[in-house]
């Protein structure tokens, strides 16, 4: 049987993301647009309290709760009614766009749930490895405008574990014919889970020995394969 969610999980959503206040989402009519073309009986309920309200209260804060029904399995979410801050609105100043702002961003991350764009919530202490220019290229900053401006720093550069792990990444993404990024958040998901099997140890990626990322590989491959 099709696993629905690796469908979903392939789904390249890079071109989609947007920024605000340092935080990654994706648009809830595109998440919706995506998931419903490949699974069209897929359903959404936003859940009210007692009172019928469209939303929940502890009498200080609120907060919503919605699920997201695909392929017969639902995945609920719950999220803080919060300002452009990204911080919790007291009761008392919550308005009714603020809870449908928080009812479309709770209905992205519940599709997230079921794959769809989960990436941009996933694996945030894996190295941007994409990007990185080749060693034998110089950096240049860019030059300065004023006389009072500081030189860019430069990121450190990566360790001879962490290029091996992105080589072995790449090579893999083109093997499935995904994304480096869906790759990505493939290997953290699977590394989390071996490490409450005791497989890897409980630390960053970025602390893993060779061989300890050799061992979160092949944990990975193992489930990609439904061996694991």
């Amino acid at each position: 049987m099709d696993n629905y969610f690796q469908t979903l999980f392939d789904v390249n959503v890079s071109d989609k993301i947007e920024k605000k206040n340092g935080l990654s989402y994706v648009s809830w009519s595109y998440a919706w647009a995506e998931i419903k073309k490949r699974f069209p009986d897929a359903t959404y309920t936003v859940y009210e309290n007692r009172e019928g309200w469209n939303y929940h209260t502890d009498g200080r804060t609120c907060w919503v709760k919605t699920g997201m029904t695909v392929n017969g399995v639902e995945h609920i979410e719950m999220l803080p009614v919060m300002d452009f801050k990204n911080r919790s609105i007291p009761l008392e100043s919550v308005t009714s766009m603020d809870v449908n702002k928080a009812i479309q961003r709770s209905l992205t991350k519940a599709a997230a749930r079921h794959g769809l764009g989960l990436y941009v919530y996933a694996g945030e202490d894996l190295p941007e490895c994409e990007n990185q220019m080749p060693d034998n290229q110089e950096k240049i900053p860019p030059k300065s405008t004023t006389a009072m401006a500081q030189k860019v720093p430069q990121k450190a550069p990566l360790s001879e574990e962490m290029k091996f792990l992105s080589n072995e990444l790449s090579f893999i993404a083109q093997e499935k014919k995904t994304s480096m990024e869906s790759m990505k958040a493939t290997f953290e998901v699977c590394r989390k889970v071996a490490v409450k099997q005791k497989l890897v140890p409980d630390k960053k990626v970025t602390e893993y020995t060779l061989d300890e990322i050799k061992a979160a590989l092949e944990y990975m491959k193992k489930s990609m394969e439904g061996a694991a």
